[in-house]
């Protein structure tokens, strides 16, 4: 039966996985009742892969198709290819296959030249293929390397640290690139999974934090959401946090001076990525000279160790 206060998150923990989030940004949701092809949208998966992935992904489509088409001239026969020389099965092949390959880069060295209506015929078919893969392929990368992306780390732990004269959950990122970022804003929601009547169910908050906005986004940022009596974590111990379903979705937006366009970032931390009892070390100091600031990103998830005060644990 559907709540009344149910505002579309769905408050039945059987309606949702166990995380909303992805570790490293994005919804952890698997669509279905639609066809596989209208499911993804290859433009957006192929400029979303990884580098590694998706230039793997480019040599193998690259390779595949030329040994398809040296299959296709290897079963017609290897006489229909003049200037190759009559060997060994996997020599003639080879021939074959590097042949497929200059016709489908139009490279045409001149050695190997087909002979006959049909290998002719397949040969101006892969040159045409070539001709628009090769297009493809510069597209993707040209949309890969002028997409705006934020190039911001985060902190992999959340720290519940002494703060005021209480606690705080903190977090902190920073750009690591050398973009320009202005007008950066922070959004946090909470979702914790509670009993009630019985029944484990899905609760959702927005963290009000100390500084939601910045007007220029160079050092490092650390978010700060005070565990007062406002906060839906108020009075929760480390015990608390240790045995509580939490997952702390993070939602970033700033203008990219240099693209001139908004970008975004989204993070998650998950319960057992809590720290209870910790401060993080400062990451950027100035220089000898006092008129530059150096960022160490390497100083990102230092922390040390720091006292909760008992009264901030009874709010």
């Amino acid at each position: 039966m559907r709540s009344e206060d149910n505002t579309g998150f769905g408050n039945s923990s059987n309606n949702s996985g166990r995380f909303f989030d992805r570790r490293t940004g994005g919804a952890n949701v698997h669509k279905k009742g639609v066809s596989l092809l209208n499911r993804y949208s290859w433009y957006h998966t192929m400029l979303g892969m990884p580098r590694g992935k998706f230039l793997s992904l480019l040599l193998l489509i690259y390779v595949s198709v030329n040994l398809v088409f040296a299959g296709i001239y290897y079963l017609i026969g290897v006489e229909h290819l003049a200037g190759i020389e009559r060997s060994h099965n996997l020599k003639e092949f080879s021939e074959v296959f590097f042949f497929s390959t200059q016709t489908f880069t139009t490279v045409g060295y001149g050695r190997i030249s087909p002979t006959g209506f049909l290998t002719s015929a397949i040969s101006t078919f892969e040159a045409f293929i070539g001709l628009l893969s090769f297009a493809i392929a510069t597209g993707l990368f040209y949309g890969r390397f002028s997409r705006p992306q934020a190039f911001l780390k985060f902190s992999d732990t959340a720290l519940v640290a002494p703060y005021k004269d209480g606690s705080a959950l903190m977090f902190r990122m920073t750009p690591f690139k050398n973009n320009l970022l202005s007008e950066a804003e922070v959004k946090l929601t909470l979702a914790m999974r509670v009993e009630e009547n019985g029944k484990i169910v899905n609760k959702f908050f927005t963290l009000p934090v100390e500084i939601d906005k910045l007007n220029s986004f160079s050092l490092s940022w650390t978010i700060v959401h005070p565990l007062n009596e406002k906060s839906p974590l108020a009075g929760f111990t480390e015990e608390d946090f240790g045995n509580t379903d939490l997952e702390l979705m993070v939602f970033v937006k700033a203008f990219d001076e240099i693209f001139s366009n908004t970008v975004v970032a989204r993070w998650s931390y998950i319960t057992k990525e809590f720290v209870w009892g910790a401060r993080f070390n400062p990451m950027f100091y100035a220089g000898t000279d006092r008129q530059s600031t150096f960022l160490d990103i390497s100083l990102l998830n230092s922390y040390s160790p720091a006292t909760i005060p008992a009264a901030s644990n009874t709010l």
